[in-house]
């Protein structure tokens, strides 16, 4: 499987920004879909989630509210929407999928076995 991330940018505080991550082989809509984030310095961290065969969705109370996530398995395609940005949003952003995951370790980036490349998201005025 191989995932490619694209539609980071540069955004106002306060803008918003689509991400997008598409596969390549495998099956899909049988995989959990995570985004995370990484910013300079510091650890990569659970942004949102969403479950393996469900529509299910988790997200990290940091964007709770503010970000969405969704996919159209049609298009093998995961979704992040992300509204009012602040600039502690500022990081790279990956999608990543697995295909095994369990709901109780679906925040957990050790757990997911494909990754995207990244794509920078920067909020700032």
């Amino acid at each position: 499987v191989q995932l490619q991330a694209c539609g980071g940018g540069l955004v106002q505080p306060g803008g918003s920004l689509r991400l997008s991550c598409t596969a390549s082989g495998g099956t899909f809509r049988t995989y959990a879909v995570g985004w995370f984030r990484q910013a300079p310095g510091k650890e990569r961290e659970f942004v949102a989630a969403l479950g393996r065969g469900t529509s299910s969705t988790y997200y990290a109370d940091s964007v709770k509210g503010r970000f969405t996530i969704s996919r159209d398995n049609a298009k093998s395609t995961a979704y992040l929407q992300m509204d009012s940005l602040r600039p502690e949003d500022t990081a790279v952003y990956y999608c990543a999928t697995s295909s095994s995951i369990i709901l109780s370790s679906i925040r957990d980036p050790r757990y997911y076995h494909y990754w995207g490349q990244g794509t920078q998201v920067t909020v700032s005025s």
